[in-house]
Formats: structure tokens, C-alpha cells, sequence
């Protein structure tokens, strides 16, 4: 399992987003909804790691907003290696400045996060499957396209480890 550090979104984006959780699981894709006792919430990872301390990261980031209220607009869906369906937002300068401070102070304090995360290769995205079967990609992704654009906007982060029970809300 990993840990990560989330930003949350406003509650019409993350409605938007569990709607199409559920209608992928129509199509008979697994989504994020089921996985892990359905304690995942619609997100953007800033950082992951195999495990994060929880004091080490909020120490580390002390003097950083983590839950910037930044404007997303979600405009076109993914695929990651190993059938990762994922829609994602437009990797605005804002955004890409707010992950960088993130992953800098981060880094900085001494905590080792994933390479995939590092700036420039860093490629923002809403996590909607971690397999799809690949019978399936081409319906999930007409589903995905029935939801955009959706626009949203940031107005929480945490710091979560599922496989721990970790979740320690970060401002």
C-alpha cells in the first residue's frame, strides 16, 4: 500500500466523480469506490510514499496551505501502465507551483517520495480505477467523457495511509 498526501474537492465535483464511480461499476469496472471498505474519497495525490509519518509531514509542511483553494478543470481522461483509468485536470501554472512547494518542502525535511511525483514528471490526476479490464477500457472510457469538463475546486487535504487507518487532515 501507499501513502499520500490528497487535496479534497468541493462536494459537487466530488458527487460528480462518485456518480461515475458507480456507473463504471455498471460497466463491471472495479473503481475506487469498492477498494479498501470504500474509504476512498475523489482526490489529487500532491505526494506518495510507501509510508509517511504523519508528524514528520506536517512538520515538514508548517508553513505551507496544502489545501489551497486552487481551481481545477478535469478535461480529458487517462490510462496509466497496468490499466489505470484516471481524469484529469489541466496542469495549470498554479497547480504545478502549489505541487512543487509541496514536494519540495517535503523532500527538504528528509521524506523519500515516489519517483512518479517529482516535478516535471508529476502528472496530476483523479484515480477512478487501479485495473481495468481491457474488454472494458473503451466503455469506461465513454463514461468518463460523459463527465467532462468538470470543473472543481480544492477545499481540503490530508495526509492518508489506508493500510495503516491513517487520515490526519492538513490545512
Amino acid at each position: 500500500m501507499v501513502a499520500a498526501v490528497e487535496l479534497y474537492l468541493d462536494p459537487d465535483a466530488t458527487r460528480r466523480i462518485r456518480v461515475l464511480w458507480d456507473a463504471l461499476e455498471t460497466e463491471g469496472v472495479q473503481s475506487m469506490r469498492s477498494l479498501l471498505a470504500q474509504r476512498h474519497r475523489p482526490h489529487v495525490s500532491l505526494a506518495v510514499a510507501p509510508r509517511l509519518d504523519p508528524e514528520q509531514v506536517v512538520a515538514a509542511l508548517r508553513t505551507t496551505v496544502v489545501a489551497a483553494p486552487l481551481r481545477l478543470d478535469f478535461q480529458h481522461a487517462g490510462q496509466f501502465v497496468g490499466r489505470v483509468l484516471w481524469l484529469g485536470p489541466a496542469p495549470t501554472p498554479e497547480l504545478l507551483a502549489h505541487h512543487r512547494t509541496v514536494y519540495d518542502r517535503l523532500t527538504d525535511a528528509g521524506i523519500p517520495l515516489t519517483e512518479h511525483y517529482q516535478p516535471g514528471l508529476w502528472v496530476p490526476h483523479c484515480t477512478l480505477s487501479m485495473r481495468v479490464p481491457n474488454a472494458l477500457m473503451a466503455a469506461a472510457v465513454r463514461r468518463c467523457l460523459e463527465v467532462l469538463p468538470l470543473a472543481a475546486t480544492v477545499v481540503g487535504a490530508a495526509l492518508t495511509d489506508h493500510a495503516r487507518g491513517i487520515t490526519h487532515p492538513l490545512s
